[in-house]
């Protein structure tokens, strides 16, 4: 029994990854897809030039003068290359043919390239044969392709890609080892019930023989272990049938369990793609919702930003009168403390002075009293003697 090929599990796995739609996300991917589409569109235009000189007189309507008179000067330039190639001993001049040749078609593309609508039309009109250039444009497309995927493809999702490859490919390699054990199984079976047949029809031909060669009456016997051979070789088959369909029903359970897997990792994937497209859109509303956010919030902060300034600028106008008024202040302050110093002397002086007056009158007052009583004591005694000499 033939084993299946392993290699064609990981292409069935492929399979489920459909190729989404890419697009350029980024100036430099646009950029590069740009530089790889101008060069499949010389490449293919390079591919017709020789074609189109050699039917000049019937495109030179079509490519008009400037062009024709360039195409007529590249191949008088390629038959004088081809001339120099066929004679020995000239390099310095097949170098500088070649270097004109490469200008010259160089010239050409560009006078090409500038008119896309008489590029078009020239892929339609000028019929080439197969060619080595085909399967090079084909690969360049393909690799112009490949790079397109590589560029729009981000590490973690190429990381989650390759992940998911090598769970459906050993997935499906344990099935295929699976339905491949049991298949050597059904086989092993089935070669062991072939030699135990084998065996016992041996044993029953032996048998057979050597009974033959015994008597006559014995033959019953022998017909009898015949049929009961006969009778458990049919069990034993019917049981081998029995097994082998059962195998075969666990072969096709197995790959029914595969199928299933398949289109539920093909539906995860599908429910996957879904989840992002809508997590993108969610994303791109957010990021809009922000700059418009931030918009307004920038205009409410260049609004806020020119009220401070000016606000700001009057402060500034604030405060150098506050440190006028704080000087003139202080110079009042020292006046007023000054002025209150001197009050305060003054009253002191004042006090002083009314001590000095009181003191003065009372002792003008004590000897003024003083001076009356000592007259009126004078008195007195002169009195007191009168009375005296008249007794």
């Amino acid at each position: 029994m033939a084993t299946p090929e392993k290699a064609a599990t990981p292409v069935g796995a492929m399979r489920v990854l459909e190729q989404r739609q890419l697009k350029p996300d980024s100036i430099e991917t646009e950029r590069i897809l740009t530089v790889l589409d101008e060069t499949i569109t010389k490449l293919e235009m390079t591919r017709l030039i020789p074609r189109i000189t050699g039917s000049l007189e019937r495109f030179a309507r079509m490519l008009g003068p400037e062009i024709t008179a360039s195409l007529l000067e590249h191949q008088k330039l390629s038959n004088e290359m081809q001339h120099l190639l066929a004679s020995p001993g000239a390099e310095e001049t097949l170098r500088a043919r070649e270097q004109r040749l490469k200008c010259s078609l160089r010239h050409i593309l560009r006078l090409l390239l500038a008119n896309p609508l008489l590029c078009q039309g020239l892929k339609y009109q000028v019929q080439v044969k197969a060619s080595p250039a085909d399967e090079f444009i084909r690969a360049f497309a393909e690799f112009r392709d490949f790079m397109l995927e590589k560029l729009l493809t981000s590490p973690a999702k190429e990381r989650e890609k390759i992940r998911f490859v090598e769970e459906v490919s050993l997935k499906a390699e344990q099935n295929t080892e699976a339905i491949t054990a049991l298949k050597a199984e059904l086989a092993a079976a089935i070669q062991a019930r072939k030699e135990e047949m084998d065996r016992k029809d041996k044993m029953i031909e032996d048998l057979k023989t050597t009974m033959e060669d015994l008597a006559k009456d014995r033959k019953a016997e022998i017909q009898q272990m015949k049929k009961e051979g006969e009778k458990q070789r049919e069990e034993e088959v019917k049981a081998a049938q029995g097994r082998r369909a059962r195998l075969q029903e666990d072969v096709q359970r197995l790959r029914a369990q595969f199928s299933a897997l398949v289109q539920e990792h093909r539906a995860s994937e599908l429910l996957l793609r879904k989840r992002k497209c809508r997590a993108e859109v969610e994303i791109e509303n957010w990021i809009q919702k922000y700059d418009t956010d931030m918009a307004e919030k920038q205009a409410l902060f260049e609004k806020i930003h020119a009220v401070y300034t000016e606000e700001k600028a009057q402060l500034a106008q604030l405060m150098e009168k506050h440190a006028l008024l704080l000087q003139e202040y202080s110079q009042i302050e020292e006046e007023r403390k000054m002025l209150k110093q001197k009050e305060e002397e003054e009253l002191q002086e004042q006090a002083r002075r009314n001590r000095a007056a009181t003191c003065i009158q009372a002792t003008w007052r004590g000897y003024v009293v003083r001076a009356v009583f000592k007259a009126k004591l004078k008195k007195a005694k002169a009195k007191a003697k009168g009375k005296g000499g008249k007794k």
